[in-house]
């Protein structure tokens, strides 16, 4: 009979470090932040497909930063209007050189 895995608390898979990425919401254990699953879910990659992208997450992962996103849309919307904003101030400064 095949040993019973443990079950995992998806409240642990998400976490938060100040020292990385600013102490945005991130999956455990990486620096991959919700913010980038999000934006890639947005492009129209499916979780499998994200998981080819990013091959060290496996799609529970992925799975608990959708759901972290779809639960703080607003939070996670707001974080990556501001990566678009800087990410524009920077190129308009460096076309301005």
């Amino acid at each position: 009979m095949p040993a019973i895995s443990a079950a995992i608390d998806i409240g642990t898979l998400i976490t938060t470090n100040p020292k990385i990425h600013g102490g945005c919401p991130i999956i455990a254990g990486t620096a991959v932040t919700v913010r980038r699953i999000a934006f890639d879910y947005k492009m129209g990659l499916s979780p499998e497909e994200i998981t080819q992208e990013i091959p060290h997450l496996n799609l529970s992962q992925v799975y608990a930063a959708l759901a972290f996103y779809h639960t703080n849309k607003d939070m996670i919307e707001a974080d990556i209007a501001a990566q678009e904003a800087e990410a524009e101030r920077l190129e308009a400064e460096y076309m301005a050189g």
